[in-house]
């Protein structure tokens, strides 16, 4: 199968779905030896159902809810089962934006591994704890056959699979897993050296600045649903790198010059309040 780039999202994310899609074509050298597809929850039955269901996270019962801003994320899971176990196949979160060629990481050697990954051991993501960054993975399909993603979605809702340790890779052997370097996952970050910038801060999305914001912010338990009921709904804030929000903005207002997306789809956005108010202003002045 040809080599694809997938980017999952829910439909609150899909207008950075399609940037970033954009985004990877249009920064390639050769964007015809990759396809773009979006993988998205509300056109995934068998894990859109679940709403309100209860599921295993960390060891404590959680309640699933499709209409967290990150919803998605057990679909970066579903690739190799999408590609029918064959080929190459890299996944995104809807949120990371080429800036290099991600040809270069798609015909890169994966040296024998199943998974190429960010290990983070150190910073502000890791809270003293290392983890593997699964926004971003290079993926050899065939290897990893023991991915039924069918069948591990109704593992982790009959709380036989914790989602934590799914989606964190630590039902994976160490050494089938390989190393990805940070500028191909770069939090948070934009220099010389970026390949794929990660807007990794929901709060501070440039496409939803002003916005309420729609994911938990408060502590977990009775308490602090308590107490937010006495506090004002925060919003979404101004992304603190002018040069990410400016970059994020170039690449919406080309998916309008070359019909990538047109002004229709962002009005309705507007509408449904997955974008900020004031966006057309914005690419207005570009």
């Amino acid at each position: 199968m040809k080599t694809t780039v997938f980017i999952h999202t829910n439909n609150k994310q899909m207008i950075g779905a399609k940037v970033a899609s954009y985004a990877l074509k249009s920064r390639a050298r050769f964007p015809e030896r990759f396809e773009v597809h979006i993988l998205s929850l509300e056109e995934t039955p068998h894990l859109n159902k679940r709403g309100g269901h209860t599921y295993l996270r960390k060891g404590k019962e959680a309640v699933w809810r499709n209409e967290d801003l990150q919803s998605f994320s057990p679909l970066r899971m579903m690739v190799p089962q999408a590609m029918n176990f064959q080929g190459r196949a890299l996944v995104i979160d809807p949120d990371v934006f080429a800036v290099g060629d991600v040809g270069e990481l798609l015909e890169s050697d994966m040296q024998g591994k199943s998974i190429i990954c960010r290990n983070i051991t150190e910073g502000y993501k890791s809270n003293g704890n290392s983890f593997y960054a699964t926004s971003v993975m290079l993926l050899d399909c065939e290897r990893l056959q023991h991915w039924k993603w069918d069948r591990q979605v109704d593992d982790m809702f009959s709380k036989r699979l914790d989602y934590g340790d799914w989606i964190s890779l630590r039902l994976e052997r160490p050494e089938v897993i390989g190393d990805l370097p940070e500028e191909w996952n770069h939090f948070d970050t934009l220099n010389e050296k970026t390949k794929l910038v990660h807007n990794t801060e929901r709060s501070t999305q440039p496409w939803k600045t002003g916005l309420p914001v729609d994911f938990d912010t408060t502590t977990k338990g009775w308490r602090g649903r308590f107490m937010s009921i006495f506090k004002p709904q925060p919003r979404y804030l101004p992304h603190p790198d002018p040069n990410q929000e400016m970059l994020v903005f170039r690449l919406l207002k080309e998916c309008l010059d070359c019909g990538v997306i047109d002004e229709r789809f962002i009005r309705e956005e507007i509408a449904k309040s997955h974008v900020r108010h004031d966006i057309l202003e914005k690419l207005g002045t570009i």
